[in-house]
């Protein structure tokens, strides 16, 4: 079993908020009663779980504030408002999920030649790694395979702190050929070459790149993002040196009726050697940061990591003071004895 990271506030041990009942609730008034009655009854419940976690609504805060400083050189007017349209938006996005899961393809919209590329990707063959972010709807992704029915995707996700909306989202899924899920904490040599073979024959697999492993002693590193210190993982990027493959990047944005897919290659790592491989995992995991930004600048309320993401933010400077503290307690007890 993969060690859990001690950080209280690590993603990973952020659970879940709400019941499995609440959310299947939710699904029901927006199936029976109709859109009406589902956005006033999402607004309420976005309101509540706005006011009632902080943890939460203090990482939406600080990412809009950096997003704003980074792109207009000033803090957001409007924060709370703002955040809680951010809120909305991604308590929206779990009834998107649901909906694809269902078998109700969302309405997508390519711009330019995307449709053409992403075809082209998949039908000459080779497959690859599809790098996505928690920016958009990453699991709309998935119901492309309605629209090219020779996509077949694997998806690497973490999914033990949200059992409950996935207890909704198994018994909501009809489609006849959902992707493959592979839990990513569970990652072994044997998943590494499971994976291979997908690729091998002709299947993707697709991973985010903007979370840190669940463990302490997972590979990371630190690289700026909005101006600010972070940590990204350095396993999407092992992983895509390691298989040899083409790499690209994916993203799902809703706007007002449909899903806006842009996709795009990102590299393709073949011919890569392994002496040139910790240079190429620098380079890439630069790069991918750039494009994280951009997806941030274009759709700024869209990004949903609601934990405290940059390592100079407030509350993991509480983590770390915490940390310290426990460090130094048996010393403090020694000495006042």
């Amino acid at each position: 079993m993969t060690p859990v990271s001690s950080n209280p506030n690590h993603w990973s041990r952020i659970r879940e908020t709400g019941t499995a009942r609440g959310v299947r609730t939710m699904v029901w008034i927006r199936r029976k009663l109709g859109r009406l009655p589902f956005q006033i009854m999402l607004t309420l419940v976005i309101v509540y779980y706005y006011i009632a976690h902080g943890l939460h609504r203090r990482a939406s805060h600080t990412y809009l504030t950096r997003l704003w400083q980074h792109r207009h050189g000033h803090a957001p007017g409007h924060l709370t408002w703002l955040s809680l349209r951010h809120f909305r938006s991604f308590g929206q996005s779990l009834m998107d999920k649901i909906d694809a899961w269902s078998g109700i393809p969302p309405a997508l919209s390519f711009e330019g030649d995307t449709r053409e590329r992403f075809r082209q990707a998949v039908v000459g063959g080779r497959g690859g790694i599809m790098l996505v972010s928690h920016v958009g709807n990453m699991e709309i992704c998935t119901a492309m395979s309605d629209m090219q029915d020779d996509f077949q995707a694997t998806l690497l996700m973490h999914t033990r702190n949200a059992k409950q909306f996935d207890e909704v989202l198994a018994r909501s899924t009809h489609r006849e050929n959902p992707p493959e899920i592979i839990e990513v904490s569970e990652i072994t040599p044997s998943t590494a070459m499971q994976l291979g073979r997908r690729i091998a024959e002709g299947g993707f697999v697709v991973i985010a790149a903007d979370r840190v492993p669940i463990s302490d002693s997972g590979r990371a590193r630190t690289l700026p993002f909005l101006d600010h210190p972070a940590r990204f993982p350095e396993g999407p990027f092992w992983l895509a040196g390691l298989l040899r493959c083409p790499i690209y990047t994916i993203g799902c944005f809703r706007e007002a009726t449909s899903y806006r897919i842009d996709f795009d290659h990102f590299d393709d790592t073949s011919e890569l050697s392994r002496r040139d491989r910790a240079a190429w995992i620098d380079s890439a995991m630069h790069r991918y940061v750039d494009w994280l930004t951009r997806q941030c600048e274009k759709t700024p309320l869209q990004w949903f990591n609601f934990f405290p993401f940059w390592l100079d933010c407030d509350d993991a400077h509480a983590d770390a003071d915490r940390d310290q503290q426990r460090e130094n307690a048996p010393e403090d007890r020694h000495s006042a004895t």
